[in-house]
């Protein structure tokens, strides 16, 4: 069983994946802004169509940490966007922000993930 800091954690990642989802559907051209050059050169569609990719996957990493469903699975794609965001956006000073939000997701991907590969060498 995991204590109610975990859970508060889960909650409040969660509002937050979900909060700028919404604000990147609101304002995609905006946030498609906050890129490095260099890496929205990289993107293959229209920078709008991304962000709005980006939103949707956002909201459902929100929604997954809100409803308590595959916590280890969004921690991990949580992880790996933040890790994306921080490398292709700069130091902002909205990088302080992804710092702790990412940390916060390796708090919630390491209890899920470590009793799953238990589970997988126990049978």
């Amino acid at each position: 069983m995991k204590d109610s800091s975990y859970h508060i954690l889960r909650v409040g990642i969660a509002i937050t994946f979900l909060w700028i989802g919404l604000l990147i559907f609101k304002e995609p051209a905006f946030w498609g802004g906050m890129l490095e050059p260099w890496a929205a050169g990289l993107v293959p569609v229209p920078l709008e169509q991304a962000m709005i990719g980006t939103a949707i996957l956002d909201l459902t990493i929100g929604l997954a940490l809100l409803l308590d469903l595959y916590v280890w699975l969004a921690a991990l794609i949580g992880s790996i966007h933040l890790i994306i965001v921080l490398t292709t956006t700069g130091i902002t000073p909205i990088t302080v922000r992804d710092i702790g939000l990412l940390t916060g997701t390796f708090a919630l991907l390491y209890p899920d993930a470590k009793s799953w590969w238990i589970k997988q060498f126990k049978g």
